[in-house]
Order: structure tokens, then sequence, then C-alpha cells
């Protein structure tokens, strides 16, 4: 069985291709996993480069979204059979309601082994059935950058028709984000850095887009967007400097979602803007189990596909990493076994 693991050498972490001769076997609650396909998420990224406080990479398997068949079963198990398609939970022990810091710490990818290996051991409650209508190349862009969306605007944000999102670049969170909006009858603005890739989010439904090149303070553009009003939802992927520019674009008692740190976090924040709005700030990252299964049904009744950038082969690992660390891309970066 081939895999790849985090091994130091000179002084870098990198990714090292090794070969396993004993495989998993299911324990009592686990079921075995013949893996079809993983997507890459920036964390992935931070974990490669021991940037996760307190996480060390050293042996770990890495990423944690896949999709793939069960090929064998343990003890107990009753929610899967041999045959099922199935995707895995980022988190392995949030299977339903608020987050708690049992269901935070179990992600895969670290601290728990993850998922870029021929075939991988879950539990039988840190996995969903996929939906009949996506591959697995598809089905692996779920687990983070989709629910992460879902939980932002739809659980959390509780959007409705003929409300205005702002979404920040198009990366996997974002674009699903726009995919979600567009779906819900909500008005999408899409900031980006690329006319390209802005062409391409007005094809998939956003109703404005904002070229952060031509307008660095693209805030001040989204007024005269919304009538005045501000936006009601903001995803924010960005970091304190971007973060800074939402809190002036969402509307009076409206909705901030941040979602990860890719851009500078030492900045400060002026929290003042935010109160006098009355508007709500939460950070989010994925979601439940229940929750991956309610956004799995709105998919497949909708039959939204996830739109993927690029797919590189189980033996270019390393180069799908450098490719989602250099490259801007439009949705999701896939690494295809088989």
């Amino acid at each position: 069985m081939k895999l790849y693991r985090i091994r130091k050498r000179a002084g870098i972490w990198e990714l090292n291709p090794e070969d396993q001769a004993v495989l998993f076997r299911p324990g009592e609650g686990q079921i075995a996993i013949r893996v079809g396909a993983v997507s890459l998420n920036y964390r992935d990224l931070l974990v490669l480069s021991g940037r996760i406080p307190g996480l060390d990479p050293e042996g770990l398997i890495p990423a944690s979204d896949a999709a793939g068949v069960v090929i064998a079963v343990g003890k107990g198990v009753t929610r899967f059979r041999v045959g099922d398609r199935v995707t895995s939970c980022l988190f392995q022990h949030w299977s339903r309601g608020p987050a708690t810091a049992e269901g935070m710490c179990s992600t895969l990818g670290g601290p728990l082994q993850g998922v870029l290996s021929e075939e991988i051991l879950l539990s039988e409650e840190g996995a969903v059935l996929t939906p009949e209508f996506l591959t697995d190349v598809e089905a692996c862009t779920l687990p983070s950058a989709a629910l992460t969306a879902w939980n932002s605007l739809l659980t959390r944000g509780r959007l409705k028709e003929g409300d205005t999102v702002l979404l920040l670049g198009t990366g996997g969170v974002s674009i699903f984000g726009l995919q979600f909006a567009v779906a819900a009858g909500a008005q999408a603005i899409v900031v980006g850095a690329s006319d390209i890739e802005l062409k391409r989010a007005k094809g998939l439904g956003a109703t404005y887009v904002i070229n952060s090149l031509v307008h660095p303070h693209w805030e001040r553009e989204v007024p005269a967007l919304t009538g005045g009003r501000g936006v009601n939802h903001v995803l924010e992927v960005g970091g304190a400097g971007p973060l800074r520019q939402a809190i002036e674009a969402v509307s009076y008692h409206g909705h901030i979602a941040f979602t990860g740190l890719l851009a500078d976090s030492k900045r400060s924040i002026d929290p003042y803007p935010l109160a006098h709005k009355n508007a709500t700030l939460f950070g989010v990252w994925g979601g439940s189990r229940e929750e991956f299964e309610t956004m799995n049904a709105f998919l497949e009744a909708r039959q939204i596909r996830p739109v993927i950038d690029r797919i590189f082969s189980f033996d270019r690992a390393a180069e799908a990493y450098d490719y989602l660390r250099r490259a801007p891309h439009f949705g999701k970066v896939v690494i295809q076994y088989g």
C-alpha cells in the first residue's frame, strides 16, 4: 500500500512517498476505505510547513478530505457496509450539535493521521455516504471547504432569498459560498484579483464582481452596489486586513463569517464599527457530520457540482501542494488515485 508521510530532511518538512506492507485493519467501530481522490486545503500547507502550533508533523499522513469506497468494516459498525461510497468528515468526533473541544481536536491530517494514502481507516461516525450524482473527485472537495461555506451562510448565517453576500477571492470556500448563495436566491458580490477568474464567477451566477487590483479599497465600492445598505453576509477568508474592510462593507445587523487566515493576521482591528452596526462576527471551521448530511441533501436536490481547478495524479502529490501554494486557483485542487 502506497502512502505519503511528512518527514524532515535538512531542516525542511517534505512529503515522503512510502510503501507499507501491512494493510490497515478496521477495529471496533471503524471502516476501511480504498481512497479514490483527495482534495487539498490551505491548512494542509500549514501542516506541511510545521506552522500549526503544538502539532509535530513528523511521520504524519497528511490531508483531511477524501472520498472512496468501503472495503472492510469493524465489529459493531452499523452505518456502512462493504461497497458503500463514502466521504470523510474533517472531524472524526463531531457528529451533531455545536462544536466542542473534543470534536475540534479530532481532525484528520493532524493531530489524527490523514488521508493521503491508498487505504485509510475512519470512525464510522466520521464519514458520510457520498451523493450518488458526484464522482470521488467531486465529493472529496466537500468536507472542509463546502461545509465551511455552508455553515457560514446557511446554518449560522441563516441566509435567505434576497440577501446579499460578499465573497472574497475564488478559492474553494468562496466558490462554494457563491454556489450556495445563488442556489438560495441571494445576490453575490465577488472580490478578486483576476478579470479572468471574475468572469468565471459571473458565469456561476455572481451578480457583481470587483477587481481588488483596480479597487484595493473594495469596501468603498460595496455601498453603490447595495443601495447604500452594505451586504447582509460576508464570507471572510483572509485575515486582519480584509476583516477590517469586511466590517466596513457589512450592513447593519449583518453577519461576518471569519473562516481563515490567508493574509496578515497581525494588524489590529477597531471593533467599534461592528458594535455600531449591531453586526455579528463569528468564527467558522467546517461543521458536524449531521450538517454535512444536510448539505449533501441540498447539493443533490439542486444538482450542484463542485468546481475543480486542477487534478493531479497520486504520484504527483508534491506538485499539487506546490500548485496550491504558488498559483491562483478557481475552486479546488484535487489528487486522484488510480
